[in-house]
This record gives structure tokens, sequence and C-alpha cells, in this order.
């Protein structure tokens, strides 16, 4: 008996000395996710008034499939049967993670400050631990708990101090790019062992720029075309190449090693990135009410994305 016991310790002792070696990248992929998408927020907001947003979203990803093409297009063209087979979970990583997500930010970006946009945003983890729930049991009271107390945030960022919703239009695409891109995170859990994350990463890349040509196409014939400068290809570039080649397959393998819901642990540190880039690069400022919900969204998200004891 006591050598069964002496057993059962060194193998829990591995499995606890695995579980650290594979948090441990995982929670620094997921942190340089966030600090690097902390400054696609600020870009959005700055080309709100040289850039058509879906414009932007569309170059985004062009500029992101150039970047990732030498390292993962012969990958996903050798991978290109599990692609075929999984498509229909691909095409909707692609709608949700590339198509929607980016150009809803870009939408929220004309009317909505950056600092606002990463404090809703902040909400996300507790939307990624409520899919990842859902998919497989009941909500503990823990989570449910900070669910309502990031959502009471938000409202009262919306509602300008007040309960009672009075939300500007950019607030309303920003919470429906929080929702995109926390099913789009709780999405990466079912992606098949047998289709590699940049061979993923490219294809729904390029399958999230084709969905959103058509949109591209009638923004040109309606809004016509804009300046390429210093100005707006820089902030296209660093959102394309930072923020969608780096920064998704940061966030990907995060998901991967350590869930989703443990990986939007780390995303609450967006909107104190966002805010300090905000402030230093487009003088936004953080006053009283914005401090109050960034405490309740954050407070919110540390209660609900913890462990139900």
């Amino acid at each position: 008996m006591a050598v069964l016991n002496r057993v059962r310790i060194r193998g829990t002792e591995r499995a606890r000395g695995a579980a650290v070696r594979i948090s441990g990248p995982g929670l620094l992929l997921a942190a340089l996710a966030t600090v690097v998408w902390s400054g696609s927020f600020v870009t959005s907001r700055a080309l709100h008034d040289s850039v058509p947003p879906i414009q932007a979203a569309f170059w985004r990803w062009i500029v992101a499939i150039l970047a990732v093409a030498p390292f993962a297009a012969r990958e996903a063209w050798r991978q290109r049967g599990p692609i075929r087979r999984h498509l229909g979970l691909v095409t909707l990583a692609s709608l949700l993670g590339v198509t929607l997500y980016n150009t809803l930010v870009n939408q929220a970006g004309l009317t909505t400050s950056a600092g606002t946009m990463g404090m809703v945003m902040a909400a996300s983890p507790v939307l990624m631990a409520v899919s990842e729930r859902l998919a497989g049991g009941r909500l503990g009271p823990r989570r449910v708990t900070g669910m309502l107390i990031a959502c009471a945030g938000v409202l009262l960022l919306a509602g300008r101090g007040s309960l009672v919703p009075d939300p500007a239009a950019g607030d309303l695409w920003i919470v429906a790019a929080a929702v995109c891109f926390a099913s789009y995170s709780a999405l990466l859990k079912r992606r098949p062992a047998a289709l590699g994350g940049p061979a993923f990463l490219f294809a729904t890349f390029v399958l999230g720029a084709l969905m959103l040509l058509p949109a591209y196409g009638v923004s040109l014939a309606v809004q016509g075309g804009f300046e390429p400068t210093a100005g707006t290809v820089g902030p296209l570039v660093y959102v394309g190449v930072f923020s969608s080649a780096v920064a998704f397959f940061a966030w990907n393998k995060a998901v991967a090693l350590i869930g989703a819901a443990r990986a939007g642990a780390v995303y609450y540190l967006q909107p104190v990135c966002v805010a300090l880039l905000s402030w230093a690069l487009l003088g936004e400022e953080m006053g009283p009410l914005k401090f109050l919900c960034l405490a309740l969204i954050l407070g919110g998200v540390v209660l609900g994305t913890g462990r139900d004891r």
C-alpha cells in the first residue's frame, strides 16, 4: 500500500510539473497577444477619419496573409485534406475571428474612444468562460457572479454612469466584437489535432479576407479609396503583421496550451495597456467613471475566470 501511495504521489507531482511547464509558455503567449492587440484599438481609433472601416479590415488581412505566407502557405497546402474535411469549422472561425471581429472594432472606432473599446473588450474573458462551460457543463456560482459584475461595468460605461443603457453606436459595435472574439476563442478548442496551427491560421486569414471582399468592393464604390500615406499605411502594416500574424498565432497557441478561460484571464491586462497607449498617443483622458467601470469589469473578469471550488 505504501508503495502504491508513493507511486500515486510521484505521478501527481509529475502531472503538476507538466502543468506548470505548459502554463508558463501559455500565459506568456496570451500576454504577448494581449499587449500587441492593445495597439490595434489605438490604430483603429487613429484611422477613423482617414480609412473606411471595411477597407482597413480588408488591407489588414491582406498584409497578414503576406506576412504568414512564407511560413504557413506550404504547410496549409500539405494539409489541404484536413482543411477540406473540417471546412465548416475553419469557415466559422474565419467569419468570427477575421471577417467580423476586426471590422466591428474598426466600425466602433468611428464613434468610441480607444479606452472605451479596450474596457468593453475586457469583458471577453467572462464570455469565453461562459462558452467553455456551456460546451461541457454547468456554470458555477463564482463565474455567474463574475459575469454579472463585469456586465454591470459594461452597462455603466455604455450608460455614461447609469445602469439604464444609453450607448453610442460605437459601444454596441464593440460589444458585438467582444462576442465574436469570445466565440472564436471558444471555437479554437475544437480545432482538430491533424490541422496544425500555422496551416489553420493561414486558412482562416485567406477565407476571412475572401468573405470581406464583396463588402470591400461596396465600400470602394460608395466611399472611395483612401490616400496611401505614412499615416495610413504604417498603422495598417502594424495591425497586419503584429496584431494579426503575430498576435493571432500567439493567442491560438496559448488557447491550445491552457484553454480559452485561462488565456482569457490574461486578457484583462488589455484595458490598462489600451488606456496608457491612448493617453500617450491620442491624448484621451481617463475620468473617475472610466476608472470605476474598469474596476468592475476587471474584478468581474478575475472572479469569473477563476475556478469554482
